[in-house]
């Protein structure tokens, strides 16, 4: 596609189904295909783009990471590192494993919160991969 950003539908989604015309049933229970391991190291930049008392007046930020999958409903989930305590740069180091039965639809999810006692956990940013 040379690097458009478009993808193209998998080749299942684009093929008829036989001689019954069998669609994909993205709600149909499917055997696992394949196993995605991701390990959450580390954060950064956090300190360049937010002021010192963004996060918490009084001291540092306690971050974070749901990490997860968009997909078809059987892959969809969402994990969380624990929260690393008054810290700009957090380092998890911890490990997930997530069943995929339809890979060719799934999207890695990444956010960061910034952990908060008394109020609503601060929204630190996302991407999908």
């Amino acid at each position: 596609n040379g690097g458009c950003g478009y993808v193209k539908k998998p080749d299942f989604l684009l093929e008829t189904g036989g001689s019954d015309n069998e669609v994909f049933d993205p709600k149909a229970k499917l055997p696992v295909k394949t196993t995605l391991k991701v390990t959450v190291y580390m954060g950064e930049g956090w300190y360049y783009d937010f002021k010192h008392t963004h996060f918490d007046q009084y001291s540092p930020p306690d971050f974070y990471t749901r990490v997860g999958i968009a997909g078809v409903p059987s892959d969809t989930v969402m994990k969380k590192t624990k929260a690393n305590k008054d810290n700009w740069l957090p380092t998890w180091n911890e490990t997930f494993e997530f069943p995929l039965s339809v890979p060719e639809l799934a999207l890695l999810r990444i956010e960061v919160h910034e952990y908060d006692m008394s109020e609503k956990d601060d929204f630190g940013g996302q991407t999908c991969i």
